[in-house]
């Protein structure tokens, strides 16, 4: 143990969704008109949250005459009614993601009680962490409109406001804003798993990435991105960094493993002999899943050196040459 030189705050000991949604359900409370009297700028700054939300959905220039907010509403995270005319509902995310359909429930929920109550709704996906485009784009298409965390901070940056709680839940949010932009000026083995975060969110903004997320696996699973799928045969080929290691891999592969397995490889063998490519290295142990690594280019090789910073424009011109790599493997 030793002493911390972080002045304490609560949003760093409560670190669970709840807090958040706590702090957002109290944040829309303030909204209400007769709470101007006893914070003036904490009320204002609740105002221009709510107008904030109903702009998402086209809804401009309104007069927040009544505010009533709560949460765990029908399990929806927080609720608000404004001025007995509009519904927002808000799913509250920091690190997790959607899971269960749950969204279309709380859609069909909340539609269902505004036609009943003649209301406008208007549906939330709040997000102080990250998550894929791929992943926000679904979130999209199911009629909620996402507020980040980018956008959260230009908004309280705006709305400068005399409150403790307040003010800690910033401070917090510019915290991990720092955390996840940490690989940028981190040695890259001092990376941590905010630091891949904020990475994998580069390389989402510059490369066709399909996907990334957390895999679980008996070893204690990884961060894994995963881009630039070809077909090959009745499978599919494609790259995948796995919180360090750049792998080839294969699948869909249902029968004849080794076989297909072996067979792709010594395609791979061929083209990184033709192209001297020598960093591209047979895996420690070839498995024989669904999904298999027949190729892996270590971290050093793609990414840079333990002690160096990233240098990002190097490290998208390595990844697009082993895009080119795999196209070539494909045209053989």
């Amino acid at each position: 143990m030793g002493i911390s030189e972080m002045k304490p705050n609560i949003f760093r000991i409560a670190t669970k969704e709840l807090s958040q949604d706590g702090f957002f359900t109290w944040l829309l409370q303030w909204g209400a008109p007769e709470n101007e009297r006893h914070n003036s700028g904490l009320f204002n700054s609740a105002q221009n949250f709510i107008k904030l939300l109903l702009s998402k959905q086209n809804i401009e220039n309104v007069e927040i005459m009544k505010v009533v907010a709560g949460r765990q509403w029908k399990k929806i995270d927080i609720w608000a009614e404004i001025n007995n005319e509009y519904l927002i509902i808000i799913e509250d995310k920091t690190f997790t993601g959607e899971h269960s359909n749950q969204l279309e429930k709380y859609k069909k929920t909340a539609t269902d009680w505004c036609e009943k109550n003649n209301y406008k709704l208007v549906c939330i996906y709040l997000k102080t962490g990250v998550e894929s485009k791929t992943a926000l784009d679904k979130i999209t298409n199911k009629g909620f409109q996402i507020i980040d965390r980018k956008e959260l901070i230009t908004f309280f940056t705006k709305n400068v406001v005399s409150n403790d709680i307040y003010n800690e839940f910033v401070e917090n949010l510019n915290q991990l804003e720092s955390s996840i932009n940490s690989f940028e000026t981190l040695p890259l083995n001092k990376w941590n798993w905010y630091s891949w975060q904020g990475f994998y969110q580069f390389l989402d903004s510059n490369l066709k990435v399909s996907d990334w997320q957390y895999v679980a696996n008996p070893s204690g699973g990884f961060l894994g991105l995963w881009w630039h799928f070809l077909n090959w045969r009745d499978y599919y080929v494609y790259l995948q960094i796995e919180q360090g290691n750049l792998c080839f891999k294969i699948g869909e592969v249902y029968e004849n493993h080794s076989s297909v397995r072996n067979e792709w490889f010594s395609i791979l063998l061929k083209h990184i002999k033709t192209e001297k490519l020598s960093e591209i290295e047979k895996p420690s142990r070839f498995g024989s899943g669904t999904y298999m690594t027949v190729g892996v280019v270590s971290r050093k090789n793609w990414l840079g050196e333990d002690d160096s910073i990233l240098d990002k424009e190097q490290v998208i011109r390595n990844l697009k040459n082993y895009e080119d790599f795999l196209s070539n493997c494909i045209k053989q």
